[in-house]
């Protein structure tokens, strides 16, 4: 099996091509180095099984080439805008980065007859909503720009489906976390406190609360969903027990940088930024009845991340 991991070299591509490659698969990653990393895949570039491709999705004549040069079983599509808080200001980042990406590499798979998409999709398609989130529930209604380039791109997965004969899972994770993380609100806390040891300030009011997903587990997850759902179109909520708010994860920090006493001050507001769900928590029921359950608790999943992120 020949697969395409887009965005091959980020946080959770680099996992990805590791597991694939585990179950000897020959992976191809692409990747335009906006977000990813070549030291994330360093430990791979002279494996047998594995290439990579410096190239940006949003460049179709190219990305033609590496799909007539490369006749792929599967797809696996990670590509896309990582960084919500960052893109509150320019909808055009998730326009071209999240959804054009998506609709560059479903058309290179209608082209070049490649019938299995596996793509990642995300909670935010769900928007602000109090509710357990199950598959079914609706209606979507997504508050960031983010949320709406992944709908859209669902949308057209859809679409691509039925049209052109396409076997999709569209896998919505929660938040990821783990080895190789690149931003995000661990980031932010160490990089606070390694300059202000005492004090730390926290946006919003702290009660933010979200499930957070162990790296490896995910990409185990999302191997296992396709390899055992078999429908025409497949959708997964992808969760772990448990969620962690945000003075959670700052105390985590704290501790596991080994630091006394510090002052937590907040911001106020009950979220982080524009665009931010403050809370939402997954129906994992389908998940669990297809036979997967994460190794780690979400706390669990937020420590291992620290551990990792100090240990870099």
């Amino acid at each position: 099996m020949k697969v395409l991991i887009t965005g091959g070299a980020g946080f959770i591509g680099s996992h990805l091509a590791d597991l694939l490659i585990s179950k000897d698969y020959r992976v191809i990653a692409v990747d335009n180095l906006s977000l990813g990393t070549i030291d994330n895949i360093h430990h791979l570039t002279h494996h047998k099984k594995f290439k990579f491709i410096k190239e940006d999705l949003l460049r179709l004549d190219k990305l033609k080439d590496i799909f007539q040069k490369n006749k792929f079983n599967a797809v696996f599509h990670l590509a896309a805008n990582s960084d919500i808080a960052e893109s509150a200001g320019n909808p055009g980042t998730d326009l071209k980065n999240t959804f054009m990406t998506t609709w560059n590499t479903l058309e290179c798979c209608r082209l070049f007859h490649v019938q299995k998409f596996v793509f990642a999709s995300t909670s935010a398609v769900y928007g602000n909503a109090t509710r357990t989130l199950s598959e079914k529930a609706g209606p979507f209604s997504p508050v960031s720009y983010y949320g709406a380039g992944k709908l859209a791109s669902e949308g057209f997965i859809s679409a691509y489906s039925s049209m052109s004969n396409i076997q999709s899972w569209i896998i919505r994770f929660p938040n990821v976390a783990g080895e190789r993380m690149t931003h995000g609100i661990i980031h932010d806390f160490i990089k606070k406190l390694k300059s202000n040891p005492k004090r730390l300030v926290v946006l919003g009011d702290g009660n933010q609360k979200k499930p957070y997903i162990y790296v490896k587990d995910l990409v185990e997850a999302m191997f296992f969903i396709y390899q055992t759902s078999k429908e025409k179109m497949n959708y997964y909520n992808v969760g772990v027990k448990g969620q962690t708010s945000v003075t959670e994860i700052a105390k985590i920090v704290c501790d596991e940088m080994r630091l006394k006493n510090v002052k937590l001050k907040y911001a106020g507001g009950s979220t982080g930024w524009r665009g931010d769900v403050p809370q939402y928590r997954y129906d994992l029921k389908k998940l669990n009845a297809l036979g997967w359950r994460a190794k780690y608790s979400s706390t669990e999943a937020v420590r291992l991340a620290v551990r990792s992120v100090l240990g870099q």
